[in-house]
């Protein structure tokens, strides 16, 4: 089973997650509250997926997944945010493998997942 990361600045966002990733049997391996967070968890936990919010302090999403795929170009990111417009699809689609607007997690996320697993 694939090994997830959730980075999220809300930690309800990060428990909500969570629950629908363990009631579907998907492992949780770490969470981080920002992009650079993000980052440092990712060399020390070495995830196979992780689960990223856009718009957060220190380090927005899309320059996390910038260079974690500097970093570990294995490790597949799948953005999970509010910000669902085309523009953004279109400007973080060379850095992910997925894209899931939170509206719609509760029906997209685990498909999603079990595409890239």
């Amino acid at each position: 089973m694939a090994r997830i990361l959730i980075v999220d600045d809300h930690l309800a966002a990060r428990i909500t997650i969570r629950e629908l990733l363990d009631w579907h049997g998907f492992q949780v391996w770490g969470e981080a509250k920002d992009g650079k967070e993000a980052i440092e968890k990712v060399i020390e936990l070495k995830p196979d997926i992780v689960l990223m919010d856009i718009n957060m302090p220190e380090m927005n999403g899309v320059k996390a997944a910038q260079e974690i795929r500097r970093i570990s170009p294995a490790t597949k990111i799948v953005f999970l945010t509010v910000h669902d417009t085309p523009a953004v699809m279109v400007s973080t689609r060379l850095w992910a493998h997925g894209f899931v607007p939170k509206s719609a997690a509760g029906v997209e996320l685990i498909p999603t997942l079990n595409r890239l697993i």
